[in-house]
């Protein structure tokens, strides 16, 4: 039952985190407009870079290494205080670096310093510590208030386009005191180590070879952004971002299970107990297809209305945009379970490393001719491809370890289940009347139609995992 009370938990920050900026942004579509949230998309893209480099490998790398010590006071304060500093000392680094390429930018520079607030803050992250300890409460209550706290900022100080740089100031601000506000709880379960006992180097080895996968993985997450200011401009970045949001609020729900299982598997694989680790990927995957199919088809099947209400006439485009990539949430889904609740915790990085290393390459093959015939549709297209190989990698690197068959059985009645779901809303969609009651009305109709459909098709195998993950 724990897991699942911090699958809620971090289910729910996640969707939390994404909904504070997706509340806000009909309202700064409208004021910003395509050029507003264009240059917020790609500066904010280039500051990633530099956050990603900071931080190394280590929020991956520091909620196993929490996972595996946490049963010895000792050992769990001693590696959290090696991995923080190692954190702080790469950041620095990286700031320097950052403030180098700002100077050198033509373009953008009071955006580029206000967004590098960002990458200040990564350096007192400690989100990796609370994850390894499977406590995602903390995470949850703190953050929520300071999100909170940005909604209001910004439709109380944002009022045109030339507030697109308060803008930018008060999503870095905010982020970075939601990490800063983590730091009194560690004190209740670390206790202080001496400089002079940390051997902060051990860690620099395997936090760069995690560094791998996450460098592959941004360049499809922040790179389409990046190309598509530079080849079509900043408004491609902003609609493609618009698009990109819709989806990660929706990935957010999917995905929940990867951060909450990885520091349990990771757990169960240092005790030994392996059959508990292949049990926990298939009950996962079970869970995750479940949700990512309905969410997936019913994503596309009211692009285009949601659209219109929700990002104005001027981001029509991003409809068709947000139909096409609805797809990576099953994609995503699929290699989320079996790359983040599997290969990781078992020690497993050269596969995982391939998997996302061969994405990236498919993405950046792609991304030039794509963008350059379809635009931002091309980059779409590209991001879509990108993750079903991914998904078809991973799948082909433990068909000797894990019998595929259990991993994927009876997913056929979700994927029926979804599609006939997408129908039924496709033909509610033709009775009604546009607008955000329409839209509201197809949703709930889509819910019952999914649930309905699927109880007829009796997937005893999801019931089956569903009672086995409650009792965990």
């Amino acid at each position: 039952m724990k897991l699942v009370k911090n699958f809620l938990w971090n289910a729910g920050y996640q969707v939390f985190v994404l909904l504070v900026p997706l509340i806000t942004i009909p309202y700064v579509s409208r004021v910003l407009g395509p050029t507003g949230v264009g240059i917020n998309s790609f500066t904010n893209s280039v500051v990633q870079y530099f956050i990603l480099f900071g931080s190394l490998g280590i929020t991956t790398y520091g909620n196993r290494e929490i996972a595996y010590q946490r049963d010895s006071p000792e050992k769990l304060s001693q590696t959290f205080w090696e991995i923080a500093l190692l954190r702080f000392f790469s950041i620095f680094i990286s700031i320097i670096c950052y403030l180098i390429f700002v100077i050198l930018s033509h373009q953008y520079q009071t955006f580029y310093l206000i967004q590098g607030i960002m990458l200040i803050g990564a350096a007192f992250d400690i989100s990796w510590f609370f994850m390894g300890m499977e406590n995602f409460k903390v995470t949850v209550l703190r953050n929520a208030l300071v999100k909170i706290l940005s909604l209001i900022l910004i439709f109380t100080m944002v009022k045109s386009a030339s507030d697109t740089g308060v803008y930018i100031l008060i999503l870095a601000s905010s982020q970075t005191i939601g990490y800063i506000t983590l730091w009194p709880y560690v004190r209740k379960t670390v206790n202080f180590v001496p400089f002079r006992k940390l051997n902060l180097v051990r860690h620099l080895a395997p936090s760069v070879a995690l560094l791998i996968p996450q460098i592959a993985t941004q360049i499809y997450l922040q790179l389409n952004k990046t190309m598509l200011g530079t080849f079509r401009g900043v408004e491609a970045s902003g609609f493609y971002d618009n698009s990109d949001k819709i989806i990660k609020m929706v990935l957010a729900i999917v995905t929940a299970t990867g951060t909450v299982l990885l520091p349990h598997v990771a757990h169960s694989f240092a005790n030994g107990d392996h059959a508990a680790v292949k049990r926990s990927l298939v009950t996962s995957m079970h869970v995750i297809l479940v949700l990512a199919f309905p969410m997936a088809f019913g994503l596309a099947a009211v692009a285009k209305p949601f659209t219109l209400i929700f990002f104005g006439n001027k981001f029509a485009s991003v409809g068709s945009l947000m139909a096409v990539e609805s797809a990576v949430i099953v994609l995503i889904g699929i290699s989320n379970a079996i790359g983040i609740q599997y290969l990781l915790p078992t020690n497993q990085l050269s596969a995982y490393t391939a998997s996302v290393v061969l994405g990236s390459v498919v993405n950046v093959v792609l991304n030039v001719p794509l963008i350059l015939v379809w635009g931002t549709m091309g980059a779409i297209v590209a991001t879509v491809i990108s993750e079903a190989t991914v998904s078809i990698y991973q799948i082909y690197r433990i068909r000797n370890q894990i019998l595929v068959h259990s991993l994927f059985e009876g997913i056929w009645k979700y994927a029926l289940s979804a599609f006939a779901m997408f129908m039924v809303i496709t033909v509610v969609a033709q009775l009604l009347s546009p607008g955000i009651f329409g839209v509201m009305v197809e949703v709930l109709v889509g819910i019952v139609a999914y649930v309905a459909i699927l109880f007829m098709l009796q997937p005893k195998e999801l019931f089956g995992y569903i009672v086995r993950f409650r009792k965990k």
